[in-house]
């Protein structure tokens, strides 16, 4: 029997490549099936594979290695210090009384989503520059406000991240490399001002923050002096935290830190009795200050010449933003922002969310937050999945990543260090995108957190990165 027909006459075992759809077709034929999970490159795009290819080179390559390297050493070696809390207006760069920080790429007032307008609107009824929320619109869109990106002022903001001037601010120092990174303090969960709420008890709660919450951890700073982020981060990392979304053990260590110095403020009794119930109302409330430990740390990454390493992902709600080491300055890449798949509080439904918004993907572009769900597998309750997809995410990461954080670790992986220095090439070489877990805000403003879940970037961001280090390297 030749070698052909005895093909037809035996048992089949078949190794299909790529499209899964076609393992379905073979099995119900009876044939054993291997699917080998597989894409072209670039998504087989011409412009993409010729941005690949001029960044292959071998002697671009060799520039590129040798950049990367550095940035992740950077990133790893940095120390962020909590150091103070202050003002938006007295600490954070280029902060006026009428400007307005935001998440995520530049965004015009018109173009904003329903939970960034409604946050700005609640901010300039805070701030005392509109009466009602009326005029806060009409303020808003007559041009007399300044709208910027957090990012572009060494800073993040959680969901709308909208920040104003009389916030009080977490004051981060990266003492390895001396720059700082700054973020407001987090009004804990659900209806709040950065999930696009902005009623009466949404606006009586900032003014606490401004007025006893942030002075007191002012003047406790100036008691305790500085804290050591990254030691915690890690320790937190330990305790099964992944510190975006689950923050139970990082708010504890939080807390056991500054609590002997609030106690020695110069607040009355029942002020600090206030401080410490806000503290214990939600596990969030150092959600924020992880934000500001990664931005430290990336921002001293930022800037290297020939680097693909990605410094920053970022959301406003409309478009998803990424900024490159090897393109310095405030170069953003950008792409629809998508929509978080993922558990809903009862009453909502998917249409009802918002698209991707807020800056706190800082955390996944640092190596935790997504990329670390396995040391933190109770996350899955809030966001969706099994506990084995949890593991599985920290695996694939680590695909498109430059290496590994030695100062970060995963317990449950061995002490592996968290994947660190997201590489554009990779991205696109694998067509594996950053997983990213996150809150979803209402679609409209005024009503707040109405679920959470994971999402991944847009790749047309990665490709448009590509395509502009390919024009400066190769």
């Amino acid at each position: 029997m030749s070698t052909t027909n005895s093909l037809f006459s035996s048992d089949l075992n078949v190794v299909n490549v790529g499209l899964a759809m076609f393992e379905d077709d073979i099995a119900a034929q009876g044939a054993e099936v291997t699917t080998l999970d597989w894409t072209p490159p670039a998504g087989g795009k011409p412009e993409v594979l010729a941005a690949l290819d001029a960044l292959g080179d071998l002697e671009v390559a060799q520039k590129i290695e040798a950049a990367n390297a550095e940035a992740v050493e950077r990133i790893a070696n940095s120390q962020p210090m909590l150091v103070g809390f202050g003002r938006a207006l007295d600490v954070v760069p280029g902060m006026t009384p009428t400007t307005i920080l935001h998440s995520g790429p530049p965004i015009t007032w018109d173009r904003m989503n329903g939970p960034m307008q409604g946050a700005v609107t609640g901010a300039l009824v805070f701030e005392g520059l509109a009466k009602d929320l009326d005029e806060a619109a009409a303020l808003a869109a007559s041009g007399e406000i300044t709208f910027s990106p957090c990012h572009e002022h060494d800073a993040v903001g959680s969901m709308a991240g909208v920040t104003s001037a009389s916030m009080y601010m977490h004051i981060v120092r990266n003492e390895t490399h001396g720059n700082y990174a700054y973020t407001n303090l987090s009004e804990q969960m659900a209806k709040i001002l950065r999930m696009g709420a902005n009623d009466g008890s949404v606006v009586e709660r900032l003014v606490w923050m401004r007025d006893v919450l942030g002075p007191m951890l002012k003047e406790a700073m100036e008691i305790g002096g500085p804290i050591d982020l990254r030691l915690m981060l890690a320790q937190a990392l330990h305790m099964g935290d992944e510190c975006h979304n689950r923050n139970n053990a990082g708010t504890l260590l939080l807390q056991q830190a500054l609590a002997p110095s609030l106690l020695q403020t110069s607040f009355t009794t029942e002020q600090k009795k206030q401080v410490f119930d806000f503290i214990a109302s939600s596990d969030y409330f150092s959600g924020p200050t992880w934000m500001a430990t990664a931005k430290a740390a990336l921002d001293a990454a930022h800037g290297i010449e020939n680097s693909t390493v990605v410094t920053t992902m970022a959301r406003n709600g409309v478009e998803f933003g990424i900024r490159v080491s090897g393109l310095a300055g405030n170069q953003w890449f950008t792409g629809p922002a998508g929509t978080v798949v993922g558990p809903m509080f009862a009453g909502y439904k998917p249409e009802d969310s918002g698209r991707d918004i807020g800056d706190s993907a800082i955390t996944e572009t640092y190596g935790f937050g997504g990329f670390t769900m396995s040391a933190a597998p109770a996350i899955v309750a809030l966001v969706g999945g099994t506990v084995q997809e949890a593991m599985a995410y920290t695996r694939e990461m680590g695909e498109i990543t430059t290496s590994q954080n030695p100062n970060v670790t995963i317990p449950a992986l061995d002490f592996q260090g968290i994947p660190t220095g997201i590489d554009v090439r990779k991205v696109l070489d694998t067509g594996i995108l950053p997983i990213i877990n996150t809150a979803i805000a209402h679609k409209d403003a005024g009503i707040g957190m109405i679920g959470a879940g994971v999402v991944n970037p847009p790749v047309e961001a990665f490709e448009k990165a590509a395509a502009a280090l390919a024009e400066v390297i190769g």
